[in-house]
Order: C-alpha cells, then structure tokens, then sequence
C-alpha cells in the first residue's frame, strides 16, 4: 500500500514536472522578444542530447563526431553545461573529453549560449558540438541528434520524477536523427518495437542503430593494453555513471569474471572518504581479483594506477554503427553539409 501510494504521488508530481516542460517548450516554438529567443552564434552547432536521465552513452557519440570533422581540418569545440563540477573549472565529462581529444576545447557554462560565443569569438571553432543539449533551446542548432539507449529506452513510460523522462516523447518531432545505443545489449524484437514507437512520433526520423564497443583497456596516466587480456579474467568493478548495469553486461561480453562490484552515485566527486571505502572494499577481495576496472570517466577523476594494491584499469569505449550503409549514411550527409558551409 505504502509502495501504491508513493508511486501515485510522483505521478502526480510528474504531471506538474510535464505541465512546466510543456510551458516553456512552447514559448521556444513560438519565439517573441522575450529572452527565450533563440540565437544564432554565427558558426554551424551540432546537438547531442537525450530524453531521459542517466547515462545514453553521449561522450562516444561526441568523440565520434568531434573525430569526424577533425579529421577534415575543421576547428571544432565542445560546449557543456558543465553538471557535477562544483568548485572545479571541469566535471568529469571535460576531463575524459580532454583525454580522449587534447586538440579539441571545452567550454563549460549552464549557459550555453555564453560558451558557445566563447568558443567563436576566443577560441575561433569553426563548428561547436553542444553536449547534452536537447533540452538547452536557446542556442540554435543545426543538427539536433537525440540518443535513445536501447537497454531503457523511454524512462519506463513516466515523465521525472515517476521515471527518466525530462521531455514527453512527442518532442522526438524536434529531433533530426534519433542514435539508438547499446543495440547490440537488445534482442532484434525488441529493437524494432522501438523503432516502432519512435516512428510513432516522427514518420520520418532516422534512426541509427549504434554499439558501444570497447577499444582498450587504459591505465593511469595513458597507457593502453588490449581488451583481450579481460578474457577469463577475476575482476572488481565500480562506476559512478548513469547506467552501470550496462557497463557491467559490456564487461562480461568481454568474456571477464566479475567477482563483486560497487555502484557509486552519477558523477560523484570521489571525495577522500569515498576513495578510501573503495580501497578497504579491494583490500578485502585483493585475493580474488587481479584487476579493478571503471570507466574512463572514473580513472580521470581518480588519477591513479592501483587501488589496495589491484592494478585499476579503465575500459575505453567508442562508437560503432551498426545500420546498413544507406541508413548510416544519412548522419555522414548531414555532417558534410554542415562541413560545406564552413568557408
């Protein structure tokens, strides 16, 4: 009865949480002079955001795009808002993106609108990449891809508080390209009652089917071994990220033994206390496990090699399509678009 009672009662609230959504989604689609005005800053922006909470798998999806027009001599910088940094100048997020790609910028502020003029007018990018920006609508986007992870793709049905959603899923009609994550964790049934349902709210939406595949094994402070070596192997894992059960399932696909693990609250600080728990924890298993594996968003904020005397290791991830050609092709034409127009 208690459980009955509590879930009505975020019900209700989520009712009040949709109210509020839809009132300002409306003021964005029709634009006054109020502040809510949308605004251009100049250079070609490509949003990558969601509609639930918890981790989608957006920093491969980044790193994918950001390798992309890299690899045309494009200038490109990513805004953020920067969640979870408290005091620090960056979060976590920044601090694997940094990692992941030193030539490219990151410009952290709730703001951003602010950032992205940042990243223009200081750092001179040529094409910004808004992380987590579906909700942010006051900077214009040329491209706005939404990921949906497959593993819990609409946020159990329920608008937050009851559950994950922060949008209704009619605002997929906003979106230009719907990236489905973690596809290789779903059956093909259960795939395409999703892509059912997608379609359900934009006929025409792309939808790419996409895995997170892992590349290698990273220790402290850059040394990469090969994935391989997780096969057979005793292993300890903890992550402090949105969805750590399906970090958890790409570990045992990697054919590792996953002899305890412990889940830590998204984007925690690893504050001493929290480090030492970790510790005692590996302490207690040192004879059962030969290595400690996080996320790389974990190891940057750690910044360090072992743990209890277990060598600690990140798995590294990045993106893979898995859509046929023509399909894929459809994000590829739109990213040489957005790439024409830069002179």
């Amino acid at each position: 009865m208690l459980a009955l009672l509590i879930r009505g009662g975020l019900r209700f609230l989520s009712w009040f949480y949709g109210v509020g959504v839809q009132s300002r989604n409306k003021r964005f689609d029709h634009p006054d002079s109020s502040k809510n005005n949308i605004v251009d800053c100049g250079v070609p922006v490509v949003s990558v955001g969601n509609l639930t909470t918890g981790g989608t798998g957006k920093t491969p999806v980044v790193c994918f795009l950001a390798k992309w027009f890299r690899s045309r001599d494009v200038r490109v910088a990513i805004v953020s808002r920067g969640y979870g940094r408290g005091q620090a100048d960056s979060n976590d997020e920044a601090l694997e993106l940094y990692a992941r790609l030193p030539d490219v910028p990151h410009v952290q502020d709730p703001d951003r609108v602010a950032a992205a003029r940042i990243a223009v007018e200081e750092l001179e990018a040529q094409v910004i990449l808004m992380d987590d920006g579906f909700q942010h609508r006051r900077l214009h986007r040329d491209l706005n891809i939404v990921l949906i992870d497959a593993t819990v793709p609409f946020g159990y049905g329920f608008l937050l508080p009851r559950g994950l959603l922060r949008e209704p899923l009619s605002s997929l009609k906003r979106a230009d390209l719907v990236i489905l994550s973690r596809c290789d964790c779903v059956e093909k049934t259960q795939l395409q009652k999703i892509e059912q349902e997608i379609r359900g709210y934009s006929e025409t939406l792309s939808i790419i089917q996409s895995a997170h595949v892992p590349a290698a094994l990273m220790e402290h402070p850059d040394k990469e071994i090969s994935v391989t070596t997780l096969q057979g192997e005793n292993i300890a894992v903890f992550s402090a990220i949105g969805n750590p059960e399906a970090f958890k399932t790409t570990l045992k696909q990697c054919g590792a033994n996953i002899v305890d693990s412990r889940e830590l609250p998204d984007h925690d600080p690893y504050e001493p206390e929290t480090v030492e728990s970790l510790r005692t924890w590996i302490l207690s298993l040192k004879h059962s496990v030969s290595r400690v594996v996080c996320t790389h968003k974990d190891l940057v904020k750690l910044a360090t090699d072992s743990l209890g005397g277990v060598p600690v290791s990140a798995l590294i991830i990045e993106l893979q399509l898995l859509s046929n050609d023509e399909i894929a092709a459809s994000l590829t034409e739109r990213l040489e678009s957005i790439a024409a127009k830069i002179t």
